[in-house]
């Protein structure tokens, strides 16, 4: 059996943007809102779920900006991926915090690119195979 992450939530300050921003960075990693609860369901933050094929692993909440901040590696399955992950992710907003490239120290194969959302959360899409 392989052990996995299920999920993780990250904190945002301003809930709409993120979601605006998650929704388009993650788009060409084949994710998308597929679960949103606001307060009346949460009881205190407004939440939504991004992911893929119906499962969301991706939560975002409006609970406020955290320190420190969170890093996210979602891994995609090629590098044309990683590349357009990057891109979308730049055009929605975010800040480059690594562009697309080998990262040889994690091995050889590694290749992933790193923006910084609105809070500060280090979101990466990485790639294992080569190409």
């Amino acid at each position: 059996m392989t052990i996995e992450i299920d999920h993780i939530g990250l904190s945002v300050s301003d809930f709409e943007a993120a979601k605006a921003f998650y929704a388009a960075a993650c788009a060409p990693l084949r994710m998308s809102v597929i679960m949103e609860f606001g307060k009346d369901v949460t009881g205190d933050a407004p939440v939504a779920g991004l992911g893929a094929d119906g499962k969301p692993f991706l939560w975002i909440s409006g609970g406020g900006k955290t320190s420190p901040h969170t890093h996210v590696a979602i891994r995609a399955e090629s590098r044309a991926q990683v590349d357009a992950f990057y891109k979308a992710a730049i055009a929605a907003g975010g800040r480059d915090n690594g562009p697309p490239g080998i990262r040889a120290m994690y091995h050889p194969d590694y290749y992933g690119a790193f923006v910084l959302d609105a809070d500060g959360h280090n979101i990466e899409a990485c790639c294992h195979h080569p190409e």
